[in-house]
């Protein structure tokens, strides 16, 4: 795993969470510069999933693999699910449901440093 591009990617995702928030506190639907900001984010767990999945591969340390890549996957899934989910839904709760998704974006690439590191 990249060690920097992680703790980026937990900044962006709780700075989108933020801003998703707010979106949903003023009634907002999710906005095409916060869906491009997913879809940047997006990108860089896609990065962040590849080469951290081939690093794994060639790591001699045990380290819990299956929950390792199962952790990826989800990252990639829930951030994609929480965009759709938000421009499918009409109401405010559209922005809510996609700041929840950006949150648990967050613990996610947070405990897949964890795993990294062995904890």
């Amino acid at each position: 795993m990249i060690g920097w591009l992680a703790w980026l990617l937990i900044a962006a995702s709780l700075a989108l969470a933020v801003w998703c928030t707010v979106g949903a506190v003023m009634k907002a639907r999710p906005s095409r510069n916060q869906l491009l900001a997913a879809l940047i984010l997006e990108a860089g767990l896609l990065v962040q999933a590849v080469i951290g999945i081939v690093l794994m591969i060639q790591r001699a340390t045990e380290m819990e693999r299956f929950v390792f890549v199962g952790y990826h996957v989800t990252a990639l899934v829930v951030l994609l699910g929480g965009a759709f989910w938000g421009i499918a839904d009409r109401s405010r709760w559209g922005n809510g449901v996609f700041a929840i998704a950006c949150a648990t974006e967050a613990v996610l690439v947070l405990r897949l440093i964890q795993i990294w590191g062995g904890g």
